[in-house]
């Protein structure tokens, strides 16, 4: 049904516009989620918190996939497909990476040549190179109507980005203590370099004066108050106001566990010093 207009949401089945084979998937998931970590083999080792974040992530995964936001941003809208892609690639992978245990990480990234491969990729600098390039090349016109055009393709390049995301992420959540190599400033410095990074083609689709995708010039409005040059623009609207707030999200994050990290450390030199002074107290007593 890609590069193919309805003329109405009616005309896309129930199946395409509520997708239960995504539901159940994220069903699944979830379900495997909290029995591993609830009573299998990786008992205690998530917090509430990370449940919390590791559910709002998959069902941020369906809203994506799953419901008419992908079937309208498909064929009626770039600013409802502009949303989903704000959904996949700025908010799904951070809160997935906060909200796994560190043992499932170590298990399949830490050792044998898939470690080795992901590790190299989750380099800061190559991470955040690649999926800044990744995204901006999808986004040219020739390129985005081709893969738009193309289940299997755009399907392809979805995951592709997805997985690009996940590593450009990375460095920023530091899941693993012994491969977070990013200090909290230079983390900073990162999320800070990729919103810049960004900006160009976010900039192309907003200040542009004429539709630039073949694959929404033809499309019914089915927003009467979105003009389809005026939907183009607010796509990359979002997309840029997606990546400032969970930007600003990530950075509260940081912050938090900055601060965290600043008391512990407090806490162990108070705790240092008072068994030093009891040490000098005790070999004055003697």
């Amino acid at each position: 049904m890609h590069g193919e207009h309805q003329n109405s949401l009616s005309e896309i089945s129930w199946t395409a516009l509520w997708s239960p084979f995504v539901l159940l998937i994220c069903i699944a998931v979830i379900g495997i989620y909290f029995y591993y970590t609830k009573n299998g083999p990786l008992k205690g080792t998530v917090t509430t918190g990370q449940k919390v974040w590791f559910t709002i992530a998959v069902i941020g995964f369906y809203i994506a996939k799953g419901t008419p936001l992908s079937a309208i941003g498909h064929h009626y809208s770039f600013s409802a497909h502009m949303l989903q892609m704000s959904l996949l690639y700025f908010i799904v992978p951070p809160l997935l990476l906060i909200g796994l245990p560190k043992e499932f990480y170590r298990k399949i990234f830490g050792v044998g040549i898939i470690g080795r491969i992901f590790r190299f990729f989750t380099k800061p600098l190559i991470a955040l190179i690649l999926f800044n390039i990744l995204i901006s090349l999808y986004h040219l016109p020739v390129i985005f109507d081709t893969v738009m055009g193309n289940l299997l393709l755009h399907e392809i390049t979805h995951i592709i980005l997805l997985t690009s995301s996940f590593m450009m992420w990375w460095p920023v959540i530091g899941p693993l203590p012994e491969q977070d190599t990013l200090s909290d400033l230079q983390k900073v410095g990162y999320i800070f370099a990729d919103g810049v990074l960004l900006t160009p083609a976010c900039a192309l689709i907003i200040f542009a004066d004429d539709l630039i995708y073949k694959t929404y010039m033809n499309a019914p409005q089915i927003f009467s108050f979105l003009q389809p040059l005026d939907d183009q623009q607010a796509g990359g609207v979002i997309m840029k106001i997606a990546q400032e707030i969970i930007y600003g999200g990530i950075l509260l994050y940081i912050l938090i566990r900055w601060v965290r990290k600043e008391r512990a450390q407090d806490k162990e030199d108070e705790l240092k010093i008072m068994n030093e002074a009891k040490a000098r107290l005790s070999l004055n007593e003697q």
